[in-house]
């Protein structure tokens, strides 16, 4: 009866993957606090860390227009 639009959001177009990790630079910070780093312009949202830190992700969860990671380095 009720969809779980949250999880429905997710899209396979995005250019990175759910799993995966990547070295980015974290060039602002959220409103929660969380570091945001871009991947071919892709928001990704990094617990964690702060502006300025050069860190290796792994992608939690991708969304639409953009994802969730964690530091793994």
């Amino acid at each position: 009866m009720f969809r779980d639009s949250y999880s429905n959001d997710r899209d396979s177009s995005a250019p990175i993957k759910e799993g995966h990790e990547y070295d980015v630079k974290i060039e602002d910070t959220g409103r929660d606090g969380d570091g945001i780093a871009r991947i071919e312009g892709f928001v990704v949202f990094v617990s964690g860390a702060k502006v300025g830190d050069e860190v290796k992700i792994r992608v939690n969860s991708t969304r639409r227009n953009f994802a969730f990671a964690e530091v793994v380095e």
